[in-house]
């Protein structure tokens, strides 16, 4: 068999996808979410084999998130890896990091939002470009799940994206059982976390339970599962385009003050799904970050729908200010 005609393999297959996206440039500094876990282990590998050709200058981060008796081994097992590899590791324990508060009911939610505390931290620390994920196909498929069964929006369906902000993910086209035989081919160790297979969390009942169901109602599901997502990505990508042109058309930018004005007469003609996505996209250019709920924006939306002109607290920092038809973000900090 000829080169041009063999099987691509697990490497080849990443390299296309990192290329088609775009996402590892040379001369840069990369920090890699490491757990110890296969996907994360192989992430490391995988850019380390790319260091020389591309000159990235890689650093590793472990968050131990104390959620298990044995969690202690695992930053000693990426330490000792990156110390093999030749890579400058960081770690810390989520009760170090200083978060008094919690975002969410969630203990997931609350985990992410400290690992990218962390993470962010670190990359301001070492100027890295990018912040690298393990996240692979089947994480893209499960959080499709996840998001379905909770009534997302076509934004929320359209999952993980291949780059997002400072963060990637190189891994997203290949699949859990690719990179575990890649593992067990080269003889690569990793660590084994027990809460992967608790019924505790909707991920892992997804991953052990409706996955292989549906697989088993048509084969051909795991393949068009991630067709699907990609079409709801284009979607979501021309939708992000025409609202941002239609809030050109609703809305103009105060340079002296510094802020978005919104026209309220011209934003209540938009159609409802419209005036949803001119809102955080509003809210966005106005770096609000708050929980976009559909029942928060419809309470911006019956604040529009008054007739007086006022204020509007949608925050303790953050208050709507309403006057003459038109209407603004004021920052109270």
């Amino acid at each position: 068999m000829n080169k041009k005609n063999r099987p691509m393999n697990l490497i080849d297959s990443i390299n296309k996808w990192v290329a088609h996206h775009n996402l590892i440039k040379k001369d840069q500094a990369i920090l890699i979410g490491l757990s110890g876990g296969p996907d994360s282990v192989f992430l490391l590998h995988y850019l380390k084999m790319r260091q020389k050709e591309l000159n990235l200058k890689l650093i590793a981060a472990h968050l131990d998130h104390q959620w298990r008796a044995t969690s202690a081994k695992d930053e000693l097992f990426c330490q000792e890896l990156c110390h093999n590899l030749e890579v400058p590791f960081e770690s810390a324990t989520i009760s170090t990091l200083g978060l008094t508060c919690k975002e969410s009911g969630s203990k997931e939610q609350d985990a992410r939002n400290a690992r990218r505390y962390f993470f962010q931290s670190l990359a301001k620390k070492y100027g890295a470009d990018s912040i690298a994920l393990a996240q692979h196909k089947d994480d893209q498929q499960e959080t499709f799940f996840i998001r379905l069964l909770r009534g997302a929006t076509v934004t929320g369906l359209a999952s993980i994206w291949p780059e997002h902000g400072i963060y990637i993910r190189p891994l997203l086209a290949v699949s859990k059982m690719e990179i575990l035989d890649w593992l067990k081919e080269h003889n690569i160790a990793y660590v084994i976390d027990e809460t992967n297979t608790s019924p505790d969390y909707l991920r892992n009942r997804i991953r052990h339970e409706l996955i292989p169901t549906i697989i088993n109602i048509d084969s051909r599901a795991d393949q068009n599962i991630t067709k699907a997502i990609d079409h709801l990505q284009s979607a979501e990508l021309f939708l992000k385009q025409l609202t941002t042109e239609q809030f050109k058309t609703i809305a103009h930018y105060e340079t002296i003050e510094k802020k978005y004005v919104i026209n309220i007469k011209l934003f209540l003609a938009q159609d409802p799904f419209m005036q949803y996505r001119l809102l955080i996209h509003w809210l966005t250019l106005e770096t609000v970050q708050l929980p976009a709920s559909q029942s928060f924006l419809n309470e911006i939306i019956r604040f529009f729908k008054q007739p007086a002109g006022k204020d509007h607290a949608i925050h303790h920092n953050w208050h709507i200010v309403k006057r003459k038809g038109l209407c603004f973000i004021k920052s109270m900090y």
